[in-house]
């Protein structure tokens, strides 16, 4: 059997697929929220180098660069 297609209905499903679409997207996880087990290594090096002063403020290095 065929079904007769109104431009109400495939309006009627694209409103529905636009809503869940809508959902999906503020619902999606970022995947750059989540660092890697190299990415994770590397921050905790750099937080460890911060705590013992061996890191220095962008202001400090663009002087010594003069810039």
């Amino acid at each position: 059997m065929s079904e007769t297609v109104t431009m109400n209905m495939v309006y009627e499903e694209l409103k529905g697929m636009k809503k869940e679409l809508a959902y999906i997207k503020n619902h999606m996880v970022d995947v750059d929220m989540f660092l890697t087990p190299e990415e994770e290594v590397k921050l905790e090096e750099a937080l460890e180098e911060h705590k013992k002063g061996k890191t220095i403020s962008l202001d400090k290095l663009k002087a010594e660069l003069g810039r």
